[in-house]
């Protein structure tokens, strides 16, 4: 039996919480919204995320970060990550003992626009962890905490480290497999959160399975070329941290960013979504990161995410940016 010390209390960390429970493993949330430890440690329940799910009496939470690290093997990080780096700053000065890291987190630190395995590195180095792994792939809360049959990836720079999590997680309902090209995977998670803002913008303005088979297939290529081209290896994009978790993210209302994207198409403009928006929306500053990057590589096209980020940032409407997509200069697939 491990000890895992899972950092965040929302949805993400109750359904992985509730995976390492059921695999045998101690678990002990870190949170700041009192509410809900209270409600996970009393009412053994996450009502604020999972209306009619009722958790095991072995998943607790606290706000005493030094309690919910004492003794533990793993450190699992599921909070957004713009707060990755500010809790792991916290987290430093409590490690007595290298640990493993699993992040869970899909996109880039706030400050410096680094993946986030590369953010966890800058913190805590290898006198702290070993080496880093992430567990991503084609994954909703909302299924896996009532255990939906679900398939992720390990994925680290490290084999045994990455099977060694393989192997935390995996049990008949949630099946892991494991991959070292942390390049391809970590941008591969991030790029789909931006193709599911499109895909809800899409569906919000009222076009149907066409378009959205067009738009995956369209923004798989932007994922591939954009990927590639910071290192990521080409099978990695047609596996479950690219294809896969671009399907699941652009094709489910669970979806944070889709359910943006659907506001925004709804009212063909971005502009009030963006001045009142509240929720944690990963593939909106992904789509900025993304673009400012890509600037870099001139030949590379990623007109998918260049119009989103018109829409987001510029505000074009979507109607019109969707008529320059499609008006584009005729060519070869």
């Amino acid at each position: 039996m491990a000890r895992i010390a899972v950092l965040g209390t929302g949805s993400w960390a109750t359904a992985l919480s509730r995976i390492l429970v059921d695999n045998g493993h101690q678990v002990m949330m870190y949170g700041v919204e009192q509410s809900q430890i209270n409600d996970i440690n009393n009412n053994h329940c996450n009502s604020q995320f999972f209306k009619d799910v009722q958790l095991e009496e072995e998943i607790v939470a606290s706000s005493d970060l030094q309690e919910v690290l004492e003794g533990a093997s793993y450190i699992l990080i599921t909070v957004p990550t713009h707060v990755v780096k500010d809790t792991l700053e916290k987290v430093k000065p409590f490690l007595k003992e290298k640990i493993t890291v699993v992040n869970a987190s899909k996109g880039f630190d706030l400050t410096s626009n680094m993946r986030m395995s590369k953010t966890i590195r800058a913190v805590l180095d290898d006198s702290y962890i070993y080496p880093v792994v992430s567990l991503i792939g084609p994954s909703h809360a909302e299924e896996v905490v009532v255990r939906m049959l679900t398939t992720v990836c390990a994925v680290s720079l490290d084999e045994t480290c990455a099977k060694d999590v393989q192997r935390l997680f995996s049990n008949e309902y949630f099946r892991v497999y494991h991959l070292d090209d942390e390049v391809g995977a970590e941008y591969g998670v991030a790029i789909k959160n931006v193709i599911a803002v499109a895909a809800g913008v899409l569906t919000g303005l009222g076009y149907g399975d066409n378009t959205k088979a067009a738009l995956i297939t369209r923004g798989l290529a932007e994922m591939v070329r954009y990927g590639m081209k910071k290192g990521g290896r080409l099978e990695t994009y047609l596996g479950l941290t690219g294809v896969g978790d671009l399907i699941v993210t652009c094709s489910s209302h669970h979806s944070r960013n889709f359910q943006a994207g659907l506001e925004i198409g709804c009212l063909n403009d971005a502009k009030s979504f963006m001045e009142n928006n509240t929720k944690t929306c990963e593939g909106i500053r992904t789509c900025k990161v993304i673009h400012e990057d890509a600037k870099k590589y001139p030949d590379i096209e990623i007109p998918i995410i260049n119009s989103i980020y018109k829409v987001l940032y510029e505000e074009a409407l979507p109607k019109e940016v969707i008529a320059d997509l499609m008006a584009r200069e005729l060519k070869g697939e």
